[in-house]
């Protein structure tokens, strides 16, 4: 049997779990070189299999041979799936783009031992043992376009671009995204594609930034930072490693974690695997550190003052505690999850929203109960405006003075009319959804 394993398995959830993490441009990297090795060997058939809960399009491809590979970029993956030579039926490649949303990966396994929340399933041909290339998404933010094309408004990759990136974020520092705090101009995916929460924390820290300092007052000085021309070649590149800018780690950071490989991400991730990846952090959910919930409600690590545009009024924290140590992701298998304080999301105001009904707090594959039936009996109103009698309890048979009928209407107590709920036949059950879709807190542009 196949024994290629998981990338950023959801299948342990302990605590200390890397897939407690929304996945940034470091991720989706490991993500496409996973892919890449795992399906090198391999020949796919079939259709493309999704589940059924989720809204994502269907994937309307079926080839009796393809080859499947990844290329990532920033923050989305494209997946592109390659008809061999004689294949029937004739056709040509397709690609898919995938985000990975919250808690978005690729797992290779067993056709016959799907993991839950396998929202996407590429089968390999037979003979068997057959395997399953299945995109797991226990929270259903993640999401997939037909057509390859990579989503209009984001900028250049910080790790594959790096010059058009730099290029991009100097020719653009008019925009009103560079008014606001550089940790939150850093999340904006229009100029920082691949920066999420914990790069940026590693990056400002590393520089000593304040978080919350001007991103404009950050990063005009760059534009007139210009290597001397009497320098070497070798003299430019070890003066740039040596005295990096902030455009620089936004390069180099996120290579970093592309190199510890396995280490926390990669195959077969436990947690003295994940263990290096914390050993790398310097900043970000390290003791000694303070933290500061930004306006979108994501904590912000750093050390020392937090700057002039710090918010006055301190928002909801994490009490301390990194997110991977919440326990924020549901339970595989029973039936619930628990909503901690900090996955709450917070508008551009700060506030939180209402918290939703335990229907719409439960996962995407949980069960919801069906809502009862409506009452189908008139109301008192109704009952007088139709000119029916009003049913007293001297009209009710003998013995039912302490159990209703259940086709009888309600009728409403003295004083509490206003705090009964209607009982018209015309009332529509109330619909309870199952998971509600939103926009990832870190990303102010595109999700």
């Amino acid at each position: 049997m196949h024994t290629w394993p998981n990338l950023l398995s959801s299948s342990s959830t302990g605590p200390g779990h890397p897939s407690h993490r929304m996945p940034e441009g470091p991720e989706l990297h490991l993500a496409s070189h996973f892919v890449n090795e795992a399906c090198r060997e391999l020949v796919f058939g079939g259709c493309v299999e999704k589940s059924p809960v989720s809204r994502n399009p269907e994937v309307p491809f079926e080839s009796s041979a393809y080859h499947i590979s990844a290329l990532a970029r920033g923050k989305e993956l494209r997946l592109t799936l390659s008809p061999l030579p004689g294949a029937q039926p004739p056709r040509g490649p397709l690609a898919l783009v995938f985000r990975f949303g919250m808690t978005g990966s690729f797992q290779l396994v067993p056709s016959d031992a799907l993991p839950p929340h396998a929202h996407l399933r590429f089968y390999t041909a037979p003979p068997d043992p057959r395997l399953a290339l299945c995109f797991v998404d226990i929270r259903r933010f993640g999401h997939w376009d037909l057509g390859g094309k990579w989503q209009p408004g984001r900028g250049p990759c910080v790790l594959l671009e790096y010059e058009q990136f730099r290029e991009n974020v100097l020719r653009n520092l008019a925009d009103k995204a560079f008014d606001r705090p550089i940790c939150e101009a850093l999340l904006d995916q229009r100029f920082f594609n691949g920066i999420g929460n914990y790069l940026r924390a590693e990056i400002l820290y590393r520089l000593k930034i304040p978080p919350f300092e001007k991103a404009r007052t950050v990063l005009e000085a760059l534009q007139q930072r210009r290597p001397s021309p009497e320098l070497t070649l070798s003299q430019k590149i070890r003066a740039k490693l040596q005295n990096p800018d902030l455009l620089e780690l936004c390069h180099s950071v996120p290579k970093e974690v592309v190199q510890l490989g396995g280490k926390g991400y990669g195959p077969e991730s436990t947690e003295e695997d994940f263990a290096a990846f914390r050993a790398w952090l310097q900043c970000y959910g390290t003791s000694g550190m303070s933290s500061l919930r930004d306006r979108h409600g994501r904590t912000i690590w750093f050390q020392g003052d937090p700057g002039p545009l710090a918010p006055k009024v301190p928002t909801p924290t994490l009490g301390g505690t990194p997110e991977w140590e919440h326990g924020n992701l549901e339970k595989v298998g029973r039936g619930h999850k628990t909503l901690q304080p900090h996955q709450q999301q917070y508008p551009a105001g700060g506030k939180s929203r209402k918290k939703k009904s335990k229907g719409a707090q439960r996962g995407p594959e949980d069960q919801v109960e069906d809502p009862p039936p409506p009452n189908k009996a008139p109301s008192r109103t109704r009952r007088a405006r139709r000119g029916l009698p009003e049913q007293t309890a001297a009209q009710q048979p003998k013995g039912t003075s302490l159990q209703r009928d259940p086709e009888a209407p309600r009728v409403p107590e003295k004083g509490k009319r206003r705090r009964q709920p209607a009982t018209s036949g015309r009332r529509r059950p109330q619909k309870i959804k199952a998971d509600t879709p939103s926009l990832e807190p870190e990303e102010t542009s595109a999700s």
